[in-house]
């Protein structure tokens, strides 16, 4: 876009043409008392130029994972993206697309919804799945309000290894719906169906099931916990990493009655933490409640395949008190990113990148345990994610590995998770052995036992 100032004549001529003499007759309205008095603390003005240069410079304080090597997860990852996947999401027809009002006039964009629902239908098993949701928390919010409303009952068990940003989403959520949230303690990073037997009862809508969880551990009395929760007439509803679903049993062979996550991981960039997308599956006895919008596929009066919005049920589209969900978008591109890299992955591939993410990881923490100070914190299995018990201050690890452009994990103390001094470090198919081992060979600096070093200069100091 390029640099416009407005000038005196330009204010005047725009005045002029919406009838009015000056700007305070705009203000007229607004009380006198109300009015800001004194000029606003801006800058001084800069010329397009000196505005280029600004930019720019801010823009530099901000860094990139391709310049550092990037260990982080909790929620969103550090995966290949095929190229080919940004250079379909920037044709024009799709990236400047908009919410289809016109239905039969937008069925490209409807395909490409479809194709969407369909692949997350076989990634998970599911029955159906919608037109993807913001983001995973606002997908979980969706998932526990359908429950709620299906069952007619109040309490939602949630674990407590679930993402804490999702536990944020989910109270928002159900703030205002006078539904209660009871959290369920976790043995060496599980969920126990023991501990979810003791909380569950005739009121309990719906028991969540994070896998792999925030920890990145993996649930293994999922088949016992479906049991408890079915026969206390409650929904189960999982929480998945859908890369994970290449490997790992799926939602659908659970018996699981909600299937929702965080769709970042396929195809999307980290982007600094946004905007990503939710996906929402479930099984077909709740299609009547499913947030957001269904794409079906139909043959028209010539017998031509056609695309049509089969549910529109939130309340632009019907009546407000007949509308299940205010979701306001589908997040389409970010979907239709999804749907280009699953479908360029297929079966095999998206297999391939799971067992890449699970043998990278535990190579990596079989090093960390045996060459430095570092200890894993959960003995359970896990996926692509662990926890590290650190020898010093995580907060000191990961200012270190930033001077050395690695980011070295996510520091777990500040989720007030009674994980003080650990680390959550995740490994995807992207680490190269090379990176795996500048990993360890870090960690084992920072591990190191305090000893005392001469000094030429100052004499003898602590390192």
């Amino acid at each position: 876009m390029p640099y416009v100032a407005n000038t005196d004549e330009n204010r005047r001529q725009m005045l002029e043409r919406i009838g009015v003499g000056s700007f305070e007759e705009l203000l007229k309205d607004i009380p006198e008392e109300l009015r800001l008095k004194k000029p606003l603390n801006l800058p001084s003005a800069l010329s397009e130029l000196e505005v280029t240069n600004l930019m720019r410079e801010l823009s530099e304080q901000n860094k990139s994972s391709l310049e550092y090597v990037n260990f982080l997860g909790a929620g969103s990852y550090d995966h290949f993206i095929p190229a080919v996947v940004d250079q379909i999401i920037s044709r024009s027809e799709f990236y400047t697309a908009y919410t289809p009002y016109q239905a039969e006039a937008s069925q490209g964009t409807l395909q490409s919804i479809y194709e969407f629902q369909s692949l997350i239908c076989q990634l998970t098993e599911m029955e159906l799945a919608n037109a993807s949701l913001y983001d995973g928390g606002s997908a979980l919010g969706e998932a526990c309000l359908l429950a709620h409303y299906h069952t007619e009952k109040n309490r939602i068990l949630i674990p407590e290894n679930l993402h804490p940003l999702y536990k944020r989403v989910l109270k928002t959520y159900v703030s205002g719906q006078g539904l209660k949230l009871v959290e369920v303690a976790h043995i060496d990073g599980q969920i126990r169906a023991s501990a979810v037997k003791e909380k569950i009862d005739d009121q309990t809508a719906a028991v969540v099931i994070q896998n792999p969880n925030f920890f990145g551990v993996l649930e293994e009395d999922i088949e016992e916990i479906e049991k408890l929760t079915h026969s206390s007439g409650a929904l189960l509803v999982m929480v998945c990493d859908p890369i994970s679903l290449g490997i790992l049993k799926t939602p659908g062979e659970y018996n699981a009655d909600i299937v929702v996550g965080e769709g970042q991981s396929l195809g999307n960039r980290m982007s600094f933490g946004g905007p990503y997308l939710g996906y929402f599956a479930c099984k077909r006895e709740y299609l009547r409640r499913l947030p957001g919008r269904l794409i079906g596929v139909t043959t028209d009066n010539r017998g031509q395949r056609g695309f049509v919005m089969t549910l529109q049920t939130r309340e632009q589209h019907i009546r407000r008190e007949k509308a299940t969900s205010n979701i306001c978008t589908n997040q389409g591109l970010m979907a239709l990113a999804a749907t280009v890299y699953l479908s360029l992955l297929g079966k095999q591939g998206i297999k391939k990148v799971a067992e890449l993410c699970l043998q990278k990881a535990h190579c990596t923490l079989e090093k960390i345990e045996s060459e430095t100070g570092f200890k894993r914190k959960f003995s359970a299995p896990f996926f692509t994610e662990f926890v590290l018990e650190s020898p010093v201050a995580p907060k000191k690890v990961i200012k270190a590995g930033l001077k050395q452009n690695l980011l070295a994990g996510v520091d777990l103390s500040q989720f007030k998770m009674g994980l003080d001094g650990c680390l959550l470090v995740a490994v995807t198919e992207k680490r190269s052995k090379a990176e795996i081992d500048g990993l360890v060979s870090f960690f084992k600096t920072q591990s190191q036992p305090v000893s005392k070093v001469k000094s030429e200069s100052k004499g003898e100091v602590t390192v």
